[in-house]
């Protein structure tokens, strides 16, 4: 297999092609490298990966783009430690570095954003100081200090970043570059600055490059066309290159959720690859999560090597399972974005909805068979939480069944994405449940589980029943036909009332746009509402809120907000603006409620409230939660001493 071959990446021959890449975690404890990082970094190295890059450290005090963001120079023991830890694991390991220049945030320094323009920035607007001679060789000598820091502390090398949240790309590019200095006049000046700054501190280390080859803004910014001469001059100062894509105008399409097709760089990286003409291996970027794709853009000459960064925060292992033979036994990315995107003022911990562990090695760690079998396990529910609670059981040696009313698994999470086409997302639920079939796991579906079975049950129980349908919050007169989101998916498409229909989404998540996305691809006339002032707020988080907008309007779904969702009757539905208290009326035949669901504790409440609640039978809220609790529940039942501290 060519993905898993050594690939010499200057002066270090790295044991494999696979590269887990520099990410925003949260990790880090003030502006310094953490335990939590080193334990973080090592899981992946010791499941096999060949080249570990530490998350993006700041060469100056200039730059602190989010609170936890490293500074380089308070970086030398955290990085000797993560060297040492990749290092005994067999991984070659190189720390990120950069300055996100224009991009980052006055908020923890509070001073002026350094920029190579005037150009303020996309999202706060914010205006920042065009950076004068002395501002700009300060930052070359940076990166230089940067890469000698590292250099002591026993890493293989560094990687400029000039790709996404980048001043050295910012100048490259003619959207932020308006100078008329030698910065400006040669717009590749700074980046070959800080090439050979890193290459005097140190000569005999790793130099890569991590570069924006289409900032997707044609009548100004880098183009794929310009990218491949910019590539090749820059690619004779290092050691590797990493083909990435964004700006200023295009922060998402660097790492896309999956609603962006899976491996979408694969022919901008191809074309840079021919351009370097083998001046330095060129790595693939770009929401490469199967590693037969992988394999088959090396065998195509695509790259030399492959980014899977969260392909491995998902498992791991992915590696050491190819190595094994063990390739369809690989936890799948579902390229959801919902919490391995950190980069927000909550800082969340970096963690993956399908592997819990991520991020939290240093209390959670997997469990290994006990040989002791213990009392007989019932899980109720096949749903995301009850699969998770299943395999880790029978991982630790427990006889599990699985009982669900369902004929399949994956619950609705498994109907949700037959239903919107996003096979991805159904990815997990099999996993799971051919994790489970291999560990022994008895399922019985297509029946429902009653009160008195539950209780008679000798063994551990754990409900993992799902939810049920939330108050409506509104008027319905008789005859009108309203569905929760999840009878929407369940029902016949050919059984739903003709006619328009009105999604309602008081949430603005990912689920009202969903359903309106798939209701209108089945033809229907659809309208969205939403008491938001945009459509899909909280889509902001995983990068989605632009693009879900526009498929909405290319879809043609009619988008109203600021609305309050105030009577539903036949064939009509009545809004209410709630600034104005205009009222509106839309046609409706058919309202799809996205709000809030109950949780499904009937079966809880029935058997005496004796039993542990997994998921959305405890509160609906999210798959990551739902998995996560799964876990913690099956930890409790094994008396595992990481159950407190599993998330």
């Amino acid at each position: 297999m060519l993905l898993l071959t050594p690939l010499a990446v200057g002066p270090v021959t790295v044991r494999n092609r696979l590269m887990f890449g520099p990410h925003v975690t949260n990790l880090g404890r003030r502006r310094a490298v953490s335990p939590r990082h080193v334990e973080y970094y090592r899981r992946r190295a010791a499941g096999g990966t060949g080249l570990v890059v530490v998350e993006e450290a700041s060469v100056h005090p200039s730059d602190w783009p989010y609170e936890r963001a490293p500074l380089a120079a308070d970086c030398g023991p955290g990085w000797s430690t993560v060297a040492d830890a990749c290092h005994a694991e067999g991984a070659a390991v190189v720390a990120a570095v950069g300055h996100a220049g224009g991009q980052g945030s006055s908020a923890y320094h509070q001073a002026p954003l350094w920029a190579p323009s005037r150009v303020p920035e996309v999202d706060t607007r914010e205006v920042p100081k065009w950076m004068e001679k002395g501002d700009v060789l300060a930052v070359i000598d940076g990166f230089g200090a940067a890469a000698g820091t590292a250099r002591d502390a026993g890493l293989d090398g560094v990687e400029v970043n000039a790709g996404q949240h980048s001043l050295v790309r910012q100048f490259l590019s003619g959207l932020t570059n308006h100078r008329d200095d030698e910065w400006g006049a040669d717009r590749t000046r700074l980046a070959r600055d800080v090439l050979d700054a890193v290459r005097a501190a140190w000569p005999g280390g790793v130099l890569g490059l991590r570069l924006s080859c289409d900032e997707l803004a044609p009548w100004a910014g880098i183009t794929p066309e310009a990218a491949a001469g910019v590539a090749r001059d820059l690619a004779a100062l290092v050691d590797y290159l990493v083909v990435v894509r964004g700006s200023i105008f295009s922060v998402a399409a660097t790492r896309p959720d999956g609603h962006t097709p899976a491996g979408f760089n694969r022919d901008l990286t191809a074309a840079v690859r021919s351009a370097v003409e083998g001046l330095a291996p060129v790595y693939w970027q770009g929401s490469v999560v199967d590693a037969a794709a992988a394999e088959a853009g090396l065998a195509d000459g695509v790259c030399d090597g492959v980014e899977m960064t969260r392909a491995q925060i998902a498992d791991p292992d992915l590696a050491a399972k190819l190595a094994g033979g063990e390739g369809h036994r690989i936890r799948p990315c579902i390229l959801c974005n919902q919490t391995c995107m950190v980069r927000d003022v909550r800082n969340p911990l970096v963690t993956c909805v399908v592997e819990p562990s991520a991020g939290h090695e240093t209390e959670d760690s997997p469990l290994p068979d006990s040989g002791r079998p213990g009392p007989e396990v019932l899980v109720v529910g096949a749903g995301p939480a009850g699969l998770e609670c299943a395999r880790v059981a029978a991982g630790a040696g427990r006889q599990v069944t699985v009982v669900d009313r369902r004929p399949s698994t994956g619950g609705l999470l498994a109907v949700a994405a037959t239903a919107a086409g996003r096979g991805r997302l159904a990815a997990f639920p099999t996993w799971a449940e051919a994790e489970c079939r291999r560990l022994g796991v008895h399922f019985e579906l297509g029946r429902a589980a009653g009160a008195a079975e539950v209780t008679g049950h000798r063994g551990d129980v754990v409900l993992a029943t799902g939810s049920r349908r939330g108050s409506a919050g509104y008027e319905i007169e008789a005859g009108a036909a309203v569905f929760d989101a999840a009878e929407l998916l369940d029902a016949d498409p050919d059984e739903l009332p003709p006619g328009a229909v009105l999604v309602w989404d008081p949430l603005g998540g990912p689920v009202g746009v969903s359903v309106a996305e798939t209701l209108a691809g089945r033809g229907r006339k659809v309208t969205l509402a939403t008491p938001d002032v945009l459509v899909g707020t909280q889509l902001s988080r995983t990068g989605d809120l632009v693009g879900a907008n526009g498929r909405l309007l290319r879809a043609g779904v009619e988008l109203l907000t600021r609305k309050r969702l105030a009577a539903v009757a036949p064939g009509s539905a009545r809004l209410v603006d709630r600034y104005s208290g205009n009222e509106t009326h839309a046609r409706a035949a058919l309202v799809v409620d996205a709000g809030a669901s109950l949780p499904g504790d009937r079966l809880w409440e029935a058997t005496g409230r004796a039993h542990a609640r997994v998921g959305d039978a405890v509160a609906p809220r999210t798959l990551h939660q739902a998995v996560l609790e799964g876990r913690r529940a099956a930890l409790a039942l094994l008396g595992s001493p990481a159950r407190e501290a599993a998330g």
